[in-house]
């Protein structure tokens, strides 16, 4: 475990000095810090950390989950693991599509997250038993979250209409036309049987899509 070089994105500085606390103790090289999902990319791309841990949420438009795509673009060899005080099924089904290697809770003991990044590095996967266990449920009994159920593009429309967004105002902010935005978001509403801006936003809270 030695040696191993390890990048931190997290925009809680305490979090951060935690992590990186533990992890120095154990003779791992904190390489970089980032505070947000463009910082941990790019200095991804310039130090080829052997394990990139990635916040899941950064209170930007942006995401952990976000960075970890554009990085997995450019090196789909990268070895992930996502951490998040959060632990919705939806976001822990989410990070194990992206590509993580591991998920890890924030208040995690020193030695799973040890471990995790060990196993991480050894390109072997890692998540908590909580975690796994509810991965597999999530398999057997199928998934209806947002996440599964809409493509890309139409996630993000879907995390504007949540906002509370008008269709105009989705279009300006995406610079699409008015009826690309009318026409996707009726389509968002009839897969998602969700067709009252209320029962919009809470389905986008339940999945961890925004903030409550």
């Amino acid at each position: 475990m030695e040696g191993l070089r390890v990048l931190l994105a997290d925009d809680h500085p305490i979090v951060m000095d935690g992590f990186a606390m533990t992890l120095a103790s154990a003779g791992l090289e904190i390489v970089g810090r980032a505070r947000t999902p463009e910082e941990a990319l790019a200095q991804y791309q310039a130090l080829r950390p052997d394990v990139a841990l990635l916040d899941i949420r950064f209170g930007t438009r942006q995401t952990g989950l976000d960075a970890a795509r554009q990085i997995l673009q450019q090196d789909a060899d990268a070895n992930l693991i996502f951490l998040s005080q959060f632990d919705q099924d939806s976001l822990i089904r989410e990070a194990y599509r992206t590509g993580a290697r591991a998920f890890v809770s924030k208040d995690c003991d020193p030695a799973e997250l040890l471990e995790a990044v060990t196993k991480a590095a050894a390109g072997s996967l890692y998540f908590p038993r909580a975690i796994a266990e509810r991965l597999a449920n999530l398999s057997v009994r199928g998934d209806m979250s947002p996440q599964s159920v809409l493509n890309e593009r139409d996630l993000e429309i879907f995390r504007l209409m949540a906002e509370g967004l008008t269709n105009a105002e989705i279009a300006e902010r995406l610079e699409l036309s008015l009826k690309t935005i009318s026409n996707t978001s009726q389509a968002i509403k009839e897969k998602l049987d969700a067709h009252r801006p209320a029962h919009i936003t809470r389905l986008a809270v339940k999945y961890g899509l925004i903030e409550p």
